[in-house]
C-alpha cells in the first residue's frame, strides 16, 4: 500500500525495459481538489471509475477525457477511504474497499469492509465487514463470482461467495503481510502482490475450502512498492508500482515474472486498468499528505494518464 514508506532496493535483474510515449490526447484529468486517487477499474464499454482517499467515487463516461465525481460518503452509505475499486459487470455492481482514513481526522474511525454500490445508478447495494478489523486494499473476482478481498496489514485474503452475507477468511499467512493488489490470470489462476516484501506470488486452492499453497515467483525486475494490479489477457498483467513510480506489464510463466516497463517516471502510481489497448495509471499525489514540507497543499489536476498497449 502507497501510504506506507516503503524502502525500496530498484536493482535491475534483466535488461529487458522499454519505454512507452504517453497518449496524452486520451489522459483523464479528474475534476476535483484533494482527491488522491488510490485505485481504478474499468468496464467493456470504456468507463473508467476511480476511488480516491476523500471518500468519493469518480466516474469517465466511454469516451470522456474528464473524471466526475459519482458516489459520495455519506452517513448513509459509511464510506470511509476509498481504496481497492472493481467493476463486476456480471453482476452489475460496483465493490469497493472502505478503510478508516490513514490521514485522517475526517472518517478515520470504522471497520474496514467490502462495499458493493449498483453500476448503474451508484446506490448501495451491500456492505460486508472485515472479521477481526484489518485493512482491506484491493480486490478480484473468481469464475464463479466470488468476490476475493486482501488485507495487508495481517496478511489475509477474504472471499464473500455468491449468496453469502458475509467475508470468510479465504487464506493468512504471515508471509502475506503486506499483500496489496491481486488478480486472477484467463485460467483462474489466483496472483497476488506485497508492497511491503517486494515480492510476487501464485496463491493455490486446496480444494474449495481455502487457500492452498503459496509460490513465490521470480522476478525479471526487482519490484518497488507493487499495488494495483489488473488482468490484460492470458497470463500478462499491468501492474502500477507506487513507491518508484512505475508501470509494467508483467507476463507470468511458471515461476517466472517478467517486467515489461512502459514507464517509471510516474509520482506515486497505486493503480492502473486497461481500456482496450490503451492502460491508465493513476499519479496519486499522496506525498501531499505525509510529507510536511507539502502537507496542506493542492498539487496540480490529479491525473489518470494513458500509455498505448502492443
Amino acid at each position: 500500500m502507497k501510504i506506507l514508506i516503503i524502502t525500496v532496493l530498484a536493482t535491475l535483474l534483466c535488461a529487458c525495459a522499454t519505454t512507452t510515449s504517453r497518449n496524452s490526447a486520451l489522459d483523464i484529468r479528474i475534476d476535483d481538489t484533494q482527491v488522491f486517487p488510490e485505485s481504478i477499474t474499468s468496464m467493456s464499454d470504456g468507463t473508467v471509475i476511480t476511488g480516491s482517499v476523500k471518500g468519493i467515487v469518480y466516474r469517465t463516461d466511454p469516451g470522456g477525457r474528464i473524471a466526475r465525481p459519482w458516489i459520495h460518503h455519506s452517513p448513509e452509505n459509511g464510506i470511509l477511504t476509498i481504496l481497492g475499486v472493481l467493476a463486476d459487470e456480471r453482476s452489475n455492481t460496483l465493490w469497493l474497499c472502505s478503510a478508516p482514513n490513514f490521514f485522517g481526522p475526517e472518517r478515520s474511525e470504522g471497520t474496514t469492509s467490502v462495499m458493493a454500490f449498483d453500476l448503474a445508478d451508484g446506490n448501495q447495494k451491500g456492505v460486508y465487514y472485515f472479521p477481526g478489523g484489518g485493512t482491506c486494499n484491493d480486490i478480484t473476482l473468481g469464475a464463479d463470482g466470488s468476490v476475493f478481498a486482501t488485507d495487508t496489514p495481517n496478511g489475509r485474503i477474504l472471499v464473500l461467495e455468491p449468496g453469502s452475507d458475509a467475508l470468510r477468511v479465504f487464506g493468512q499467512s504471515s508471509v502475506l503481510r503486506g499483500i496489496d493488489g491481486i488478480a486472477f490470470s484467463e485460467d483462474w489462476t489466483l496472483y497476488a502482490n506485497n508492497v511491503q516484501t517486494q515480492q510476487l506470488f501464485r496463491i493455490g486452492f486446496n480444494g474449495s475450502s481455502g487457500m492452498g499453497e503459496l509460490a513465490t515467483l521470480n522476478l525479471s525486475h526487482a519490484l518497488g512498492g507493487p499495488d494495483g494490479m489488473r488482468l490484460i489477457e492470458g497470463n500478462r498483467f499491468i501492474q502500477a508500482e507506487g513507491t518508484i513510480g512505475r508501470l509494467s506489464v508483467v507476463t507470468i510463466e511458471g515461476n517466472d515474472a517478467v517486467l515489461e516497463i512502459i514507464t517509471d517516471d510516474l509520482v506515486s502510481s497505486p493503480g492502473a486498468t486497461v481500456v482496450g489497448n490503451t492502460a491508465y495509471v493513476i499519479e496519486s499525489n499522496i506525498q501531499y499528505l505525509f510529507n510536511p514540507a507539502l502537507r496542506g497543499q493542492e498539487p496540480d489536476a490529479f491525473m489518470l494518464y494513458a500509455y498505448p498497449l502492443d
